[in-house]
C-alpha cells in the first residue's frame, strides 16, 4: 500500500497515510480539520541488479579516461604543453 503525504490547509500540518489505491476517502488533520490536500512526492529509489563494478568507472587503470588520454580530454592543450606543465 502506498503512503500519501497530506497537507492541512486551516493549520499548516503536513501528515502521512497508507492507503490503497482503491480507497477515495480524504483524511482529516491529526487537528481536526477537514480541508486537506494530498501532495506530490517523489517515489523511493531502488537499484536493482549485480552491483557496481571497478569497470563501471570513467577512469581505466592505464590513465584513459573514456578511451583517451587525460591530456586528449582536455580542450585547448595539447600534449606537449600538458607535459610541460606537468614538469
Amino acid at each position: 500500500m502506498p503512503i500519501y503525504v497530506y497537507y492541512c490547509e486551516t493549520c499548516g500540518a503536513r501528515f502521512e497515510r497508507m492507503q490503497s489505491f482503491s480507497d477515495t476517502s480524504i483524511p482529516t488533520c491529526p487537528n481536526g480539520h477537514t480541508t486537506v490536500r494530498r501532495m506530490f512526492s517523489p517515489p523511493a529509489i531502488h537499484f536493482k541488479g549485480s552491483g557496481w563494478y571497478i569497470t563501471d568507472s570513467r577512469k581505466n587503470d592505464n590513465g584513459k579516461v573514456n578511451g583517451k588520454t587525460k591530456t586528449e580530454s582536455e580542450p585547448g592543450k595539447s600534449a606537449e604543453t600538458a607535459s610541460e606543465s606537468a614538469n
